[in-house]
């Protein structure tokens, strides 16, 4: 890649990185915003109401039946055109759709393991790393450096860390693929037309799902349990994944990024609400810096 494209932030036209100067309209970043919060709405109380799921089928078996009804939905809708795509825009999708597989069995292992907050807390480093980088070594760092003391004031519940290694390294895991999808779902984004791309990468993540939870969960399938996994997969991860798709066809992806702040103190909400996971002061004043830190960076980015 030559020096050119890196400073413009393209790899032959698709965005990897952005750059600090791109111009974003307020009204662009203000439908961007609110798009981000209703995606994490949805993934947030769709994986606290996914504790019977994850219990009935299994964190794989759950995730595998999420990702083949959004699949499925998003086909019928969308009608890609397989056959007509090129070598670089099914690339893309299979990385795209590799990732987001990845990503989500990491996710709800975790969850079964660890409270909701603390694995989202862990799982925000990956965007809180994106969104750093995006920012560069300049006074913008202040936005990351506030959430990130948030997110370990809600990984604390007062008396010590809370959770197991392995739900740990299942939550590391999510955020690793998290900071990857941002940035493939940018590139995939302005590769194809609509929700074609994403519609691929569902097919390609349910595929590629299917050897881990097609096993645990199809022998305790229900006509109850097909519903009630088809209405969880409008939540996750059908819903979000579109919406983050459109957002970042509007916004910088550092901004993103620092957006996705507010994760984990929604996280903490919904697990507060649904699942009677308490917060300790310090983790409210985790939440409080994390929503401070997500204002402060999507005003500034608005004035840019």
């Amino acid at each position: 890649m030559d020096q050119k494209m890196i400073e413009s932030g393209t790899d032959g036209g698709a965005v990897l990185m952005p750059h600090s100067e791109v111009p974003a309209s307020s009204g662009g970043v203000g439908a961007g915003v609110l798009m981000c919060l209703l995606s994490m709405c949805c993934i947030q109380f769709g994986a606290a109401l996914s504790s019977s799921a994850i219990a009935t089928y299994g964190p794989a078996g759950a995730t595998w039946l999420r990702l083949s009804f959004a699949a499925i939905a998003l086909a019928i809708i969308v009608r890609p055109k397989v056959m007509r795509y090129s070598r670089a825009q099914w690339l893309g999708a299979l990385t795209l759709g590799t990732v987001s597989a990845l990503m989500t069995l990491s996710f709800f292992a975790a969850i079964e393991r660890i409270p909701l907050g603390l694995a989202v807390a862990i799982d925000f480093l990956g965007p809180l790393l994106v969104a750093t980088l995006g920012f560069g070594l300049s006074r913008q760092l202040t936005w990351p450096l506030i959430a990130g003391i948030g997110v370990l004031l809600l990984a604390y519940d007062g008396e010590g860390w809370v959770g197991n290694l392995p739900g740990i390294l299942f939550a590391c895991g999510a955020g690793t693929g998290w900071a990857c999808y941002i940035l493939l779902t940018k590139k995939v984004g302005s590769a194809f037309k609509g929700f074609e791309g994403l519609s691929m990468s569902l097919i390609i993540a349910a595929i590629v799902a299917t050897p881990f939870g097609f096993a645990s969960a199809v022998p305790y399938l229900t006509g109850h349990g097909l519903l009630e996994m088809a209405g969880l997969a409008l939540l996750v991860p059908l819903l979000p994944y579109a919406l983050e798709m459109v957002a970042l066809r509007r916004m910088p992806t550092s901004s993103f990024g620092i957006l996705m702040s507010l994760e984990p103190a929604i996280g903490a909400f919904a697990g507060f609400v649904i699942l009677t996971q308490p917060l300790t002061p310090s983790q409210m004043f985790g939440t409080a810096l994390v929503v401070a830190a997500s204002i402060g960076a999507t005003v500034f980015v608005a004035r840019a």
